[in-house]
């Protein structure tokens, strides 16, 4: 097996519980491609992910086509007044480059996260985790890059350098080429004499893609160290867990702002993409993970063909970073009794066990373990 999951790959399939009346009985799901406590053949990943790579790649082809578009849109902005004053001097600012280009940008929110997603496995050791991880960003950030290009668009706005791209022409002006609204005082991109690439792009400023990008991904990342170190769980944390499990969210910050400082984005605009990001980042991790906040399941990725049985009795092994408390032990991975496995359907222990772990949480004690049973085998 090597790095993932110490050599798990003649594990038995997982029972799944299925009800008949009142009582429960347990078989093995013959039907079941891979379990989740070994790692797949290449054919049988591919059989699992081969839908999702096919949406990748549309979407992401939509994307592209859509972000080389020209802006939808004809824009009307407004130049100077009579006497030469600058009507929106926020539009008016000069063109400067980028302080944090797009690919930086895409690197910060891709390849950074799943590269101390990968560094997490050294102690881990789950190549599930490993795979819903790396699934569920790229889930959230092709998601969130389509909704933000459809976006930008179909609706854009003013870059704050708009004016200083656009170089309207003050003969089109007078001549009223392009001309409109009360007065006149309105014009459409016929006056501007700038590159025409650089006027497009100027057309689309809203929602900020460097910002849409980092949230999309480094909130991700949030989530997912929140959940591997059980920064809000049952036991108290050392404070380095919280300021590294905040690092992504600074990272999102720094990128998004340095868009206000180079002059590329207004604030509004950082603000659209964060919230597009964010929301991705929440909706893939709930996607791929048993839960987002609730700290007993959040660390556990989820099967593809069964669905994952929240009982009473929790995990405190299982794929966790932290070893505190109880927490990541792979030898003894608990269900909350000798029993019951979570994951691809499992039975609790009755109401006496469950009692007895209740009991123990709000005791401060250790949760009850299940011997011989793996963390991973709950998922």
């Amino acid at each position: 097996m090597g790095f993932f999951n110490r050599g798990q790959q003649d594990a038995a399939p997982l029972p799944v519980a299925e009800n008949h009346g009142r009582g429960r009985r347990h078989h093995h799901h013959s039907a079941e491609p891979y379990t989740m406590s070994s790692r797949p053949t290449f054919g049988q990943w591919v059989k699992g992910t081969w839908l999702d790579i096919l949406t990748m790649a549309v979407l992401g082809a939509i994307g592209l086509g859509v972000y080389y578009a020209p802006p939808a849109p004809s824009r009307s902005f407004a130049v100077e007044f009579a006497h030469g004053e600058v009507v929106h001097p926020q539009f008016a600012y000069p063109s400067r480059k980028e302080i944090i280009p797009i690919w930086l940008a895409a690197f910060l929110a891709s390849v950074v996260p799943i590269f101390i997603m990968l560094c997490m496995q050294f102690r881990i050791r789950s190549f599930w985790d490993f795979n819903n991880a790396v699934v569920g960003l790229l889930y959230s950030l092709i998601t969130a890059a389509v909704f933000q290009v459809f976006i930008k668009w179909l609706i854009g706005g003013l870059r704050p350098h708009f004016l200083a791209v656009c170089k309207p022409d003050i003969s089109k002006l007078t001549g009223g080429n392009g001309s409109g609204g009360f007065d006149g005082l309105y014009y459409t991109r016929e006056i501007c004499t700038g590159d025409a690439k650089e006027i497009n792009d100027a057309l689309e400023s809203m929602p900020s893609g460097h910002a849409t990008a980092a949230f999309a991904g480094l909130v991700f990342l949030y989530l997912y160290l929140n959940a591997k170190l059980k920064v809000f769980s049952n036991y108290h944390p050392s404070m380095w867990k919280l300021a590294v499990t905040y690092m992504p969210l600074l990272g999102a910050c720094l990128v998004a702002g340095a868009l206000t400082v180079d002059e590329f984005h207004h604030w509004y605009d950082l603000l659209a993409g964060a919230t597009i990001g964010t929301v991705m980042a929440f909706s893939a991790y709930r996607m791929t993970y048993a839960a987002v906040w609730d700290w007993r399941y959040n660390h556990i990725p989820l099967h593809r063909n069964a669905p994952f049985m929240y009982a009473r009795d929790w995990d405190l092994g299982g794929p966790t970073f932290t070893r505190k408390a109880g927490w990541g032990g792979h030898e003894h991975g608990s269900s909350g009794g000798s029993s019951g496995v979570h994951g691809n359907g499992a039975s609790t222990n009755g109401r006496g066990q469950n009692a007895h772990a209740m009991a123990a949480v709000g005791s401060g004690a250790g949760m009850p373990r299940a011997h011989g049973v793996r963390g991973d085998n709950m998922v």
